[in-house]
């Protein structure tokens, strides 16, 4: 099953679409099957499971039975080097809601932190989403001391709503309109 999204190409990354079977050979650490989906090598060590699980906020069978609207905008960011490989994804946690709001969260494989991957998947990912009539504001969620995540969203022009205490920390809630947006 294949998701409506278009493949986005940045300078550096292809963001290709999430699509169940991805997931689902992720899910079942079928790591042949994934890489060969993608046409990309994965990390050693990304993603697992839990991340996966995480990533998602919803059950395997939930993604399956509603495929356009639990993977709109997901993609997987691949190198555009001779050999891709998986760099990390970006995922937006459903369609938007009534209100027009997304969620957006990402993720970016360890080797590869740390030299604006990150920056530019999301930032090419947002820019895809607010093409998108239905969607008012994009927002994002991440603790106070995940300081890279932190520079990308306020990079972008996002700004902390609303604040809420988690098991590991406080949890900032950021929101970006798309007259704030920057790329």
């Amino acid at each position: 099953m294949g998701v409506s999204c278009p493949k986005l190409i940045t300078e550096r990354l292809a963001m290709v679409p999430m699509t169940v079977e991805v997931v689902e050979a992720v899910l079942d650490g079928r790591r042949a099957d994934t890489e060969a989906l993608l046409g990309a090598k994965m990390p050693s060590s990304w993603p697992g499971r839990a991340l996966v699980e995480r990533a998602f906020l919803a059950r395997l069978d939930a993604v399956r039975a509603d495929p356009e609207h639990r993977l709109w905008g997901d993609r997987v960011a691949l190198s555009r080097d001779p050999a891709p490989r998986v760099i990390g994804s970006v995922v937006f946690h459903g369609g938007p809601d009534a209100e027009g709001l997304v969620e957006v969260a990402y993720g970016i494989e360890e080797e590869s932190q740390r030299q604006g991957f990150g920056f530019e998947a999301v930032s090419a990912s947002v820019a895809w989403a607010f093409t998108e009539p239905r969607v008012r504001a994009v927002r994002a969620s991440t603790f106070t001391w995940h300081l890279a995540s932190r520079r990308i969203l306020e990079k972008l022009g996002f700004r902390v709503v609303a604040t809420e205490d988690d098991l590991l920390g406080e949890m900032l809630k950021y929101e970006v309109l798309p007259s704030a947006f920057r790329r």
